[in-house]
């Protein structure tokens, strides 16, 4: 996908998703600088966002969750299933399955700039999980996994920068970090202080609850 493509996801969604990674937190961000959705009506409808139905809310919330993890709607609706039969909040399930999934992992670690990165790391065998090479980007990490790189992508090019950036990042309190091994591992699922704002993932909920 082209980087117009994906800022104009965000602009859609009506905030950053961080589909770009480095771009994302600069001021050439397409929410920096055109702040509305795409097209000749662009501003006008950015004005009339909140008389959205309630279905359309729900649309808008569904393709915002599946823009930011990168996932398919065959893939939403099969977690969204999942979430379901588990006990407790359907809304921490639903987030949770997509949290643990390696792609996501490798992202949260600080490892890539962007969920899509992360994505074409695994995919390309980059990856190892408690030593084994996984090469599924949503392959469900467990507790007490360790995620390491592979030794020939630690020593590429492509992440000659990684240990500077590294020292100033901190990761989620469910993973810990080995900065100078660049090693993580899971510690435990994300709990319901980790997993963000809610209220959006109530109207998928609701969506598939119908």
């Amino acid at each position: 996908m082209s980087l117009v493509a994906k800022c104009r996801q965000c602009r859609r969604a009506n905030e950053k998703l961080f589909l770009k990674g480095e771009r994302c937190f600069t001021q050439k961000c397409a929410m920096v600088k055109k702040a509305y959705p795409p097209g000749a009506h662009g501003r006008s409808r950015g004005r009339h966002r909140r008389g959205l139905s309630e279905f359309g809310q729900q649309l808008m919330q569904k393709q915002r969750l599946k823009k930011i993890y990168g996932i398919l709607e065959r893939q939403l609706k099969k977690y969204f299933r999942e979430a379901q039969k588990q006990k407790g909040d359907t809304r921490e399930n639903l987030v949770r399955r997509m949290e643990m999934r390696l792609d996501n992992v490798v992202f949260r670690l600080g490892w890539t700039k962007s969920r899509a990165s992360a994505r074409q790391l695994v995919n390309h065998g980059q990856v190892l999980v408690s030593g084994r090479r996984v090469n599924i980007p949503s392959y469900r990490v467990r507790v007490n996994d360790v995620i390491n790189l592979r030794d020939k992508i630690k020593n590429s090019k492509l992440m000659e920068n990684l240990a500077g950036s590294l020292k100033k990042y901190e990761a989620p309190q469910w993973l810990f970090l080995d900065k100078e091994k660049i090693e993580g591992k899971i510690l435990s699922e994300p709990s319901g202080n980790d997993l963000g704002e809610l209220t959006p993932i109530g109207f998928i909920v609701e969506f598939y609850s119908r």
